[in-house]
């Protein structure tokens, strides 16, 4: 981007190799019989350290009486997809972005590559933290993320990942992504606000419909809503009439159908033809439905979804575009982030800041697309709007929170 190189308050680094020591002992006589053998106690994990280290990377210009707070980037930059490779590159320059912008000029990123293999990402970790991360952001797979995890936590380093399945989450391990379970939460609670009461579901027969359903149980019933008729489709068969007409008939007022593109714009009109009435059921979605091309279906209007605000995130993207002359990978916000909250967090005593009480600040912190914040657990909250479907665009119906104050611990 024009005149950002010459900007950056740091650089980016390459990989820095750590020669591995070896020690010996010396046998001695064979030793009497041993007694029954008793189970050996198992060592401790190390904590992090207290204190700055020769070997850690430290850039130049440095002021050599402080202590750089060193972050740790993995990402897949050698993967065999070429559109995985574009979105890696485009979060590091976020990554940089955020950098720049946060103005702390004692941090630096470190990057290591992590091709979507374990074992890569693992030794990705390694390598970061024997440079002296104090805290790792990325992995973008679910894989990785768990091969990263015992590596940092072995060093008491958090890692602030982009993987979307909860299951890799927590014990040090916090997932900042777009995660199902927000949006489905806070759109069937907007709908029993609202007044509906009777919900059913068609449900893909996907990784990503189990979760969602799962979600949709849960919010229902602790909404106080009545569950009701919940059916399955494999979206490769292409027809679900039958599961449609079985919604029509079950007198649901509400219907949640997690499913987007193409297949949600052909299930809406046979909900329509099978007797569901748009005037008395109010058709609901999570974030895939954050696709203009779902204005097109006459059915779906004025159905509801959870997501971000349609501009939340134009002023990124308007930074973005004029540092690298185009506009960011769709993920590209989530490192912005993850570096921002790096930077913030990062003001506290070296090697003690990322504590697991400051990552979870039941306040939450300010993102690209609005207040996150991350549970003890290891998930993330998340303040989203609901939008209405109209001709041409969407509609904020209810807007996002901006503070957490009310929502609970």
């Amino acid at each position: 981007m024009p005149g950002f190189a010459t900007r950056r308050l740091c650089t980016i680094l390459a990989a820095v190799s750590i020669a591995a020591l070896s020690g010996c002992v010396t046998p001695s006589a064979p030793p009497p019989p041993p007694p029954k053998p008793v189970a050996a106690a198992e060592p401790a994990a190390p904590h992090q350290l207290g204190a700055d280290a020769a070997e850690f990377l430290r850039l130049p210009n440095m002021a050599k009486d402080k202590t750089p707070l060193r972050v740790g980037v993995i990402l897949p930059f050698s993967n065999a997809s070429a559109g995985t490779r574009a979105l890696a590159n485009g979060m590091l320059k976020a990554a940089e972005l955020a950098l720049y912008d946060s103005g702390n000029r004692d941090m630096v990123l470190m990057t290591a590559d992590d091709s979507a293999k374990p074992e890569e990402a693992a030794a990705a970790a390694r390598k970061l933290l024997a440079q002296g991360a104090e805290v790792l952001i990325g992995p973008l797979f679910a894989a990785s993320v768990t091969a990263v995890a015992p590596v940092a936590r072995d060093r008491g380093v958090p890692v602030i990942a982009f993987s979307t399945d909860r299951s890799v989450a927590g014990d040090g391990v916090y997932l900042l992504s777009f995660q199902p379970q927000s949006e489905v939460k806070r759109v069937i609670s907007y709908a029993i606000e609202q007044g509906h009461r009777n919900f059913a579901a068609l449900i893909p027969s996907t990784g990503y419909g189990r979760v969602s359903e799962d979600a949709f149980r849960e919010a229902v019933i602790s909404g106080g809503g009545t569950l009701g008729t919940v059916e399955h489709f494999s979206p490769s068969a292409g027809a679900v009439m039958d599961q449609t007409s079985a919604i029509a008939k079950s007198g649901a007022d509400a219907v949640f159908i997690p499913q987007g593109g193409a297949l949600l714009r052909s299930i809406a009109p046979t909900l329509a033809f099978n007797g569901a009435d748009a005037s008395r059921v109010k058709l609901l979605g999570t974030g895939l439905w954050d696709d203009l091309t779902v204005t097109r279906e006459a059915t779906l209007r004025d159905g509801w979804f959870a997501a971000p605000a349609p501009d939340a995130e134009r002023k990124f993207v308007d930074k973005y575009r004029d540092a690298f002359g185009t506009a960011p990978p769709q993920l590209a916000s989530l490192a912005y982030d993850a570096v921002s909250l790096a930077a913030l967090i990062g003001a506290g005593t070296p090697y003690h800041r990322f504590t697991k009480a400051a990552l979870t600040d039941p306040n939450g912190f300010s993102g690209v697309s609005g207040i996150f914040r991350f549970s003890a657990d290891g998930a993330i909250d998340r303040g989203l709007s609901v939008l209405a479907i109209r001709p041409g665009g969407f509609v904020v119906v209810s807007p996002a929170p901006e503070t957490f104050e009310h929502k609970g611990s």
